[in-house]
């Protein structure tokens, strides 16, 4: 009697244990899946998504009051909006109740933020970014090269496939980067990408809250961000606000027809970003470029939807809290809703004041460029403000890629372009804060346009390191490596030699390299080292004289010293007088070249080998 008693219990148990268990599966997914106390902002909207919960009524435990309960046309979404005001890190409990069906309970997590979180700082004009793709940059996991819930294979003989490359990689190379005198990783996105082929380069998001399983775990990133502020690193995620992958979990259910932009049929941007400034646009125009999609692959956000606008903002504070971040870089940041993508670029740096964001906007115009800039002076002729705190150079990046192969300097050719895009830089709010470069990785690579003429290399470089602005490198130009972009994009994003076991060499040590690779690496070393302890180029003022005979002369001081940039992109020797920087030079008549450490006299004249570069230190 009593066995039999006790064995009808056992099944009753495990009855109601399995039960609950399928009641628990209800909710197949809660964003954020936990949050933090002491926020900012106390309100958090919570969504919760199940198979018809929004017919359930919901409370939570403590008695913490529900300010808002949205529901959409959508019955398996649920956004509730609490207030955290005054409650500490503790785990929630969340009830849903039905009178037809089982109630359903739900612990939701507010965890303990970081001291002095809100405070972080960021990069800024003293740092040096690095720019890498981690498929492409070292597969230091070779477990995870493939995973069983994603549908892209590993597969390295296919140019667009996905090699490998993984956060552990990144983690094992850290020493080679510091070398380098990188002082930030910006790498391309990492979170789940489940498109069926080219899923390696991130930007088709499937899961905005999920590293991708082929580079690792969301605790693995978190690692990283860790292993870089051990060595006085800091970490940039590349954040899409624009656009997700069409395998997005959310875009196969959408919680709002409105939740992405849709045109009748399919429609494609028309990449005019111009005509959202532009007084004369057609509407239809404009809308085109705003709502049309990216590409068939790649839904278009709805950032003028506060529930989208809302789950973008929150995802973006998440990641910064969860990975302690130390900025981002936006993706198409001109491609979203203007006012929707102020809003979220306002409320992040709202929450953290010294939080850098850098947004692609990817003009031929200083002026377009600058609009885009916090507080620019032109945005405020529309009454526009992105909020957005630093933009991409890339009319820099434009004349970088020509100039020097412009042997004779006239009215429109050589240096003159590179002094012609600092003279537009009083269309821009702050011009120390914005990013400089010369590729990355949708450009053509720097060393296959000059064809490895490590020359161009380095008067590139140095202008890089020594201009007003935040330097960004893109992985392996500082071993030469080159890349032709109209041979498609897996050209120009080349496996890192040394990043498998199986290469034949590795540049990731000097023992490794060629003497060329050495060649490099070395002068790309020695000028960041430099870089970073040298306070004028960082934010000291720029003074710069009008190129004469294809030889362009600057000036970047401060209080304490005074750095002498001179690029000759001629041909032959050059002689160059330096009667005419009496405003800079004043008494000064040696100066040191910090790429030689040899003392130069500049009291009158200095001579210029072909095709180079001197960066001089006023003694």
């Amino acid at each position: 009697m009593f066995v039999q008693h006790t064995s009808s219990i056992r099944r009753i148990t495990l009855f109601l244990f399995f039960m609950s268990l399928s009641l628990t599966a209800q909710i197949n997914k809660i964003e954020p899946p936990f949050w933090y106390a002491g926020m900012q902002n106390p309100e958090l909207q919570i969504l919760f998504y199940g198979e018809n919960i929004a017919a359930y009524d919901v409370t939570v435990s403590n008695g913490i009051p529900i300010s808002d309960i949205k529901k959409t046309d959508n019955k398996n979404y649920l956004f509730v909006t609490i207030s955290t005001q005054n409650i500490p890190a503790s785990d929630l409990l969340f009830t849903f109740k039905n009178k037809d069906k089982a109630t359903i309970r739900q612990k939701y997590s507010l965890k303990q933020r970081r001291a002095n979180s809100a405070e972080r700082q960021s990069f800024d004009s003293s740092d040096m970014i690095y720019l890498l793709m981690p498929d492409r940059f070292a597969n230091g996991n070779t477990k995870n090269d493939s995973d069983a819930t994603t549908t892209e294979k590993y597969n390295r003989e296919l140019p667009g496939g996905r090699h490998g490359g993984d956060i552990q990689g990144i983690i094992n190379n850290l020493e080679y980067l510091s070398a380098l005198g990188a002082t930030t990783i910006w790498s391309t996105p990492l979170c789940e990408d489940n498109d069926k082929e080219y899923s390696y380069h991130g930007y088709g998001q499937s899961d905005v809250y999920k590293i991708d399983p082929r580079y690792g775990t969301n605790e693995d990133y978190v690692r990283l961000s860790a292993a870089l502020h051990q060595k006085n690193m800091k970490l940039v995620m590349d954040y899409v606000t624009n656009h997700w992958g069409i395998n997005h979990w959310m875009i196969k259910d959408l919680p709002t027809k409105d939740w992405i932009n849709q045109f009748e049929t399919y429609t494609q941007t028309n990449h005019k970003r111009t005509t959202i400034t532009d007084i004369h646009a057609s509407k239809i125009d404009e809308e085109t470029c705003v709502k049309g999609w990216f590409v068939p692959s790649m839904p278009d956000l709805n950032l003028s939807n506060p529930l989208v606008l809302n789950y973008l903002t929150q995802n973006a504070i998440w990641w910064i809290e969860y990975a302690n971040l130390d900025g981002f870089r936006v993706d198409t940041y001109n491609y979203s809703d203007p006012q929707g993508i102020a809003k979220w670029t306002k409320a992040i740096t709202t929450a953290y004041p010294n939080f850098n964001i850098v947004g692609e906007v990817w003009m031929q115009n200083t002026s377009q460029m600058a609009y885009w800039q916090k507080d620019s002076p032109i945005g405020k002729i529309q009454n526009y403000n992105s909020n957005l705190p630093s933009v991409m150079d890339f009319t820099l990046l434009d004349a970088l890629g020509k100039v020097f192969n412009e042997d004779d300097g006239s009215w429109d050719k050589g240096m003159i372009k590179l002094y012609d895009n600092f003279t537009n830089d009083y269309l821009y709010a702050n011009p120390n804060n914005i990013l400089v470069f010369a590729e990355n990785h949708d450009t053509n690579r720097f060393n296959e346009i000059y064809q490895n003429d490590i020359r161009k290399y380095k008067m590139a470089m140095a202008v890089l390191a020594t201009v007003r602005g935040i330097p960004q490198l893109y992985y392996g130009s500082e071993i030469g490596m080159s890349g032709n972009k109209e041979k498609g994009d897996a050209d120009i994003r080349h496996d890192f030699p040394g990043g498998w076991a199986a290469d034949a060499s590795n540049a990731f040590l000097p023992e490794g390299r060629s003497q060329g690779q050495n060649d490099y690496f070395d002068f790309t070393a020695k000028l960041f080292q430099w870089r970073k302890k040298t306070k004028a180029v960082h934010l000291g003022k720029m003074m710069h004289y009008i190129p004469e005979n294809n030889v362009y002369t600057y000036f970047r001081y401060d209080d304490d010293s005074t750095v002498m940039i001179v690029l000759n992109n001629n041909k032959d020797t050059t002689k160059l007088s330096t009667k005419r920087f009496a405003e800079n030079i004043q008494k000064h008549t040696t100066a040191k070249d910090i790429l030689t450490n040899k003392i130069i006299d500049i009291s009158s004249e200095i001579e210029l080998e072909p095709k180079s570069v001197l960066i001089l230190e006023l003694q």
